[in-house]
């Protein structure tokens, strides 16, 4: 054979081994890595996460905004007794700076009539509001600063005989602007320097603007306490123990109380409406306009421009004795016996009864089974009426009318 043959049949065997090749099944080299990497991505998604194909066509839904739900903080139960560390025990509330609690207590009278003095400053900034009938249809208010100071509190006005009364229990130091000659030897009596009244040395405790002495004259708790040491009349730690607080209401006992009224006079109401979502009883108060039409209008702090919120009203039922038509002794030492209180907290009211332990020991409330009684977290607003006062309760809207025989 030739070469030129023998080419020929060489490039023909190696065409047919190629042809041979292609119809033969390929070896899979290649399957070991395959399945290695899907193994890899298999460990990699969560077994229980599926992949749900998308379809092309189909709008999204519009998300829908959940809001987050923020627990309310637990408070735990207080007194009367023992209070934690840095708790104050005139509301049960941790305060921001401890130091205050080593001091008295600072109570302010401050003004509700005429109402041109109005708004108040300084309220919203009490632990405890006291508020009492004065006379020919006026009630007045103390506020109490312990656990936070103002430095503006007013219009304060004059003392009357249940405001020594009152500082006494609390232990407390007295700012007020004058007072009857007979009222101010009671006050000095009981609380000498504890007593501070304005004048030209007591500023910045006690301050009048010069505009008109019934609506111009405030105090500042925090000079106050400065005045009082200066005097030598401070102390340190002073014994508040007394009051209970519970964040859960009781059950036992439990009214409907979301609104309540209190009148003194034929224009002179205070309201209160229980706000769910604060959980905080709202004041409003009267306002009258020159053809003697009364409406009731939100009653703010005019330091903050906020209505006054607090978290308990408590309706005291008290002995008032005339002695002139401005001036009248309620009687708040000698109730040791036990007289009506109707504490509101929580959308709730409860007949208790209120009593005055001790004359240098907080007012204590006892449910019907003798038991202290225990309140909201939070400030209090404290309001005297007469035994004789009446009251009635409409599905749950209280309305109480002072009456002094």
């Amino acid at each position: 054979m030739n070469k030129k043959k023998f080419s020929i049949v060489i490039n023909l065997i190696f065409v047919l081994a190629i042809l041979l090749t292609a119809c033969s099944p390929v070896p899979e080299l290649n399957e070991p890595a395959q399945t290695a990497v899907a193994q890899t991505l298999t460990a990699m998604v969560p077994p229980t996460e599926t992949v749900t194909p998308t379809a092309t066509n189909t709008p999204e839904p519009t998300a829908t905004f959940t809001p987050t739900f923020v627990p309310t903080p637990v408070i735990e139960p207080s007194g009367p007794d023992n209070f934690p560390a840095g708790v104050n025990p005139l509301t049960g509330l941790a305060v921001e700076d401890p130091s205050l609690l080593n001091r008295r207590p600072v109570l302010v009278k401050v003004s509700n009539y005429p109402a041109v003095g109005r708004p108040h400053a300084g309220l919203s900034f009490a632990d405890i509001v006291f508020e009492y009938y004065m006379g020919v249809g006026a009630n007045r208010f103390m506020g109490l600063y312990y656990g936070q100071d103002s430095n503006q509190i007013g219009p304060v006005r004059s003392g009357r005989l249940i405001d020594p009364q009152l500082t006494s229990m609390y232990q407390g130091i007295l700012g007020f602007q004058s007072a009857d000659a007979r009222v101010y030897s009671n006050i000095i009596s009981i609380l000498g320097y504890r007593a501070i009244t304005g004048g030209p040395n007591t500023c910045p405790g006690i301050c009048d603007d010069g505009r008109n002495i019934v609506i111009s004259v405030f105090g500042d708790s925090e000079a106050l306490t400065n005045i009082a040491a200066s005097r030598g009349a401070q102390i340190a730690n002073p014994v508040l123990t007394g009051m209970r607080f519970e964040q859960q209401p009781p059950q036992q006992g439990a009214l409907p109380g979301t609104e309540l009224s209190l009148t003194y006079g034929a224009n002179n109401v205070g309201q209160w409406v229980y706000d769910q979502g604060r959980q905080k009883y709202m004041r409003w108060i009267d306002e009258v306009d020159s053809s003697n039409n009364m409406t009731m209008i939100p009653l703010e702090d005019r330091l903050t421009g906020e209505q006054l919120a607090f978290s308990n009203v408590i309706v005291l039922y008290a002995y008032y004795t005339e002695q002139l038509p401005t001036l009248h002794d309620i009687d708040v030492w000698d109730n040791s016996g036990g007289r009506r209180a109707v504490v509101f907290r929580d959308g709730q009211a409860y007949e208790t009864t209120w009593r005055a332990t001790s004359r240098y020991s907080p007012i204590q409330f006892f449910d019907k089974d003798g038991n202290i009684f225990p309140l909201k977290p939070g400030n209090s607003w404290m309001a005297f009426v007469g035994t004789n006062s009446s009251g009635q309760v409409t599905d749950g809207n209280w309305t109480f009318v002072n009456y002094i025989p």
